[in-house]
């Protein structure tokens, strides 16, 4: 059984308060939930504690007085100890808290998660999103869940609050499997972005003019849209950090050896971005790849 989630009474809790998490949150707030939030560095939560969410010094003690927590950290290391570590998830919520994994992580720990999770009558789904710091500021992320049908239906209110494309991709592990997707749908388009780009400035052309004319026909796609002028403003700050962006392809280029696929745009964009990580560029927005056609 899952505890019944309702704004107004249903007490959140929250953890990882970075660029997604931070906005995510308050939109949880702004829907009428409570919030219990942890991080491990409390002065990224401040604007949400000055705004009436209260602070849990470790993840077991949100999952104390909250009916469901979401958790959004940067890797799987950092997902496993919020889950299973000594001062984790598991070690605290009651049974039926509903626990949401919104980290882009593995599969296999997601579908590990779930069964560690129901042998303790605590419900688990993983739900990576994606639209990266505007969506999250927005509250029109994408949200790919992975789980139990009962879990999921439980699940809406909070996710309608943090988005508009919410869909149950299938069991455990199927929220995950389904970013890896995205993820390397972005990586190979990240690369025709910043090269087009790139030309244009080479050739003379105004790059601007360039966008006004390509991204309405059959070359446009979100990352032009969104990244391309942030680019030409030289604006590389993170809406995803290269980093975890790094983290996610190594990820599912891991998954799809195991399934036998050969990926090769996906090797070469990991092989581009590491080399932004290897440059220290690594907390540096995904846009910032355009540096790498600069030198």
């Amino acid at each position: 059984m899952v505890i019944a989630i309702q704004p107004g009474k249903s007490t959140i809790g929250f953890i990882g308060t970075g660029v997604m998490g931070l906005s995510m949150a308050r939109n949880l707030m702004k829907a009428g939930y409570g919030l219990i939030v942890f991080n491990r560095t409390r002065q990224r939560a401040l604007p949400l504690l000055e705004e009436g969410a209260r602070w849990a010094a470790s993840p077991a003690k949100a999952a104390r007085e909250a009916d469901a927590v979401i958790t959004i950290v940067g890797f799987p290391k950092d997902v496993e100890e919020v889950y299973i570590g000594e001062k984790g998830l598991f070690s605290a919520a009651r049974p039926g808290t509903l626990l949401i994994d919104m980290t882009t992580s593995s599969p296999l720990l997601a579908k590990r998660l779930y069964e560690e999770g129901h042998a303790r009558n605590l419900p688990v789904l993983d739900a990576p999103v994606s639209g990266g710091d505007r969506g999250a500021r927005e509250a029109t992320l994408s949200i790919m869940a992975g789980g139990d049908e009962s879990a999921f239906h439980a699940a809406l209110p909070l996710f309608h609050a943090l988005g508009k494309n919410v869909i149950l991709q299938g069991g455990p592990g199927a929220g995950q499997h389904t970013k890896m997707v995205n993820q390397i749908a972005i990586a190979s388009g990240m690369i025709g972005v910043c090269e087009a780009l790139a030309y244009a400035g080479r050739a003379g052309l105004d790059p601007l003019r360039v966008l006004d004319s390509i991204s309405g026909g059959a070359a446009g796609s979100w990352s032009l849209s969104n990244y391309g002028p942030r680019i030409l403003q030289g604006d590389f700050k993170p809406g995803f950090y290269v980093k975890h962006f790094v983290k996610d392809m190594s990820i599912a280029l891991d998954s799809a050896r195991e399934m036998g696929l050969d990926v090769p745009g996906l090797e070469l964009a990991l092989k581009l971005y590491q080399r932004l990580v290897d440059a220290g560029k690594g907390d540096e927005g995904t846009q910032a790849l355009f540096k790498i056609f600069q030198e």
